[in-house]
């Protein structure tokens, strides 16, 4: 994994520690999670420079929500944000 991905793997888990802080009253349960990381990760953290594009929220949330099912069908047992991570910089950085 390179320095970049890694980058990428902390600010993901940095965000999951942000949204269970904002969604604390309901124990991190929000069936909208994908919206609210994309909106962190694009608008209010280094992701732009670490994929080394600004690709829009829904864009990310997308990629999030693909991202969710796809951890879930491969039965990983890789931390869910270096398998995230890997993924997102393949497929944002590509795509611009």
């Amino acid at each position: 994994m390179n320095e970049s991905v890694k980058a990428l793997s902390a600010l993901l888990h940095q965000a999951a520690e942000t949204h269970h802080q904002v969604f604390a009253i309901t124990d991190g349960d929000d069936p909208d999670w994908a919206t609210w990381y994309a909106d962190w990760l694009v608008n209010l953290s280094r992701f732009s420079d670490l994929v080394g594009t600004k690709p829009p929220r829904s864009a990310v949330t997308f990629q999030l929500v693909g991202l969710d099912k796809e951890y879930a069908e491969a039965g990983s047992s890789e931390p869910w944000e270096d398998f995230y991570a890997t993924r997102l910089m393949q497929r944002l950085s590509a795509a611009e």
